[in-house]
């Protein structure tokens, strides 16, 4: 772990301060870009790794931010039956454009405009999970219940 936050990560430390939350961001020496890498460079199981994916809402085009845990694929229907839009993928580029952060690092705060959130009901069965903190390498612990605060997030079954 390094002692000093690249800009993207310090800048999730940032907003948790602001908003009055201890949470500690830590920079990791390998990847944590998939669940996969983050559960491997953490020491934790995949399912406790809260994923987050950007989708594009095609009528409004604006963003919808859906945290996942690291086990579960996203079933797009699932997530259609909770809107009155459609769903498209968010490529880079759109992804940096409403949240300031780049694929891979995208944490679930301190984006540049407010966006719609769905947290994975599964999430919600764990004491401790991780999300990605602006940086590929950047990540920080937190329990579910600080996951729907900090988001405004609506836990739904995403699978």
């Amino acid at each position: 772990m390094t002692s000093q936050l690249k800009d993207s990560a310090q800048q999730v430390q940032n907003k948790l301060l602001e908003l009055g939350y201890a949470n500690q961001v830590v920079e990791l020496p390998d990847s944590t870009r998939t669940a996969q890498e983050a559960a491997d460079a953490i020491g934790c199981k995949v399912a406790h790794i809260a994923k987050s994916i950007i989708f594009r809402l095609k009528n409004e085009d604006k963003p919808l931010l859906v945290i996942a845990s690291g086990v579960n694929r996203i079933n797009e229907k699932q997530i259609i039956s909770h809107l009155n839009d459609k769903l498209g993928k968010a490529d880079a580029d759109f992804v940096r454009e409403h949240t300031g952060f780049v694929i891979g690092g995208v944490p679930p705060l301190g984006h540049k405009e407010s966006i719609l959130t769905f947290i994975d009901q599964d999430l919600l069965q764990y004491r401790e999970i991780w999300a990605a903190a602006g940086h590929p390498r950047a990540v920080f612990q937190l329990t579910p219940a600080e996951l729907i605060q900090m988001t405004n997030g609506r836990a739904i079954c995403v699978k």
